[in-house]
């Protein structure tokens, strides 16, 4: 039977095929207990699904309790539990996911954007290296870890993460969008005006690309792009920085 699975990016983005087993008991007792434990974790993620979060906990409990050893359960409690703010039940729902599947790639990935968003950066650096080595396709990983090397200033290991990314996927904007700003940082312009063109390509919609194509454009004393880019971004709601609005206003 197909399940789902709570992907953590703070809300649930995505759903992943897998396959429950029971085990211990007789055949029949077996059935009966992956039968029920299935229709658990159902509920429990279409309650998720509707804001339920409570309700959707309770579900995944039931699940553990009927198939102790379910840990795609278990990875969707410390989804719940981060948007409750319960860090340490969070954390201690993706460690007993990983206890029981070691090669579990997401609960590592959950587990590093965990310690990510408190700031503790060694460990997410480690547990996004972790997942990777288990699954060198996450392409989420690859892009988090280049955020982790830019924000340190490794901007080569972030470019060569954020290359990575968009290697596995050729659509995704975030990766073009990362390299944009790498480039940028190191005064390669034109590279950058490429990346977020790409990132554009694959998103029309990114606000936040054609926000640096106007202050590259800007630079460049290009001000009619500028100006275009500029007014594309504040139309898809960004917010630009009003020292910036005043200096494009001398050229319009």
């Amino acid at each position: 039977m197909a399940l789902k699975t709570i992907v953590r990016y703070g809300l649930i983005l995505g759903m992943v095929l897998i396959l429950i087993s029971c085990a211990g008991g007789s055949k029949n007792e077996r059935k009966d207990k992956a039968a029920g434990a299935e229709e658990q974790f159902e509920l429990g993620f279409a309650a998720a699904e509707r804001g339920n979060l409570q309700e959707a906990i309770e579900a995944y409990q039931k699940v553990i309790k009927l198939d102790p050893k379910h840990a795609r359960a278990y990875l969707n409690l410390g989804v719940l539990y981060g948007r409750q703010g319960k860090w340490k039940d969070e954390i201690k729902a993706y460690k007993k996911a990983i206890a029981i599947d070691p090669n579990f790639a997401q609960a590592y990935f959950n587990m590093a954007v965990s310690y990510n968003e408190r700031g503790d950066l060694k460990e997410a650096l480690s547990y996004y290296q972790k997942t990777l080595q288990i699954d060198p396709n996450h392409v989420e990983a690859h892009n988090n870890l280049g955020n982790l090397h830019f924000r340190k200033g490794n901007l080569d290991e972030a470019l060569r993460e954020y290359e990575a990314a968009v290697q596995i996927n050729p659509k995704y904007a975030r990766g073009y969008y990362n390299m944009g700003n790498v480039f940028r940082q190191k005064g390669k312009l034109e590279e950058a005006i490429s990346s977020f063109e790409k990132a554009l390509e694959m998103n029309p919609r990114y606000g936040e690309a054609h926000y640096h194509l106007a202050l590259i454009y800007f630079e460049k004393s290009d001000f009619p792009l500028a100006i275009e880019h500029c007014e594309r971004a504040q139309k898809l709601g960004i917010v630009v920085d009003p020292r910036f609005l005043e200096r494009l206003k001398a050229h319009r």
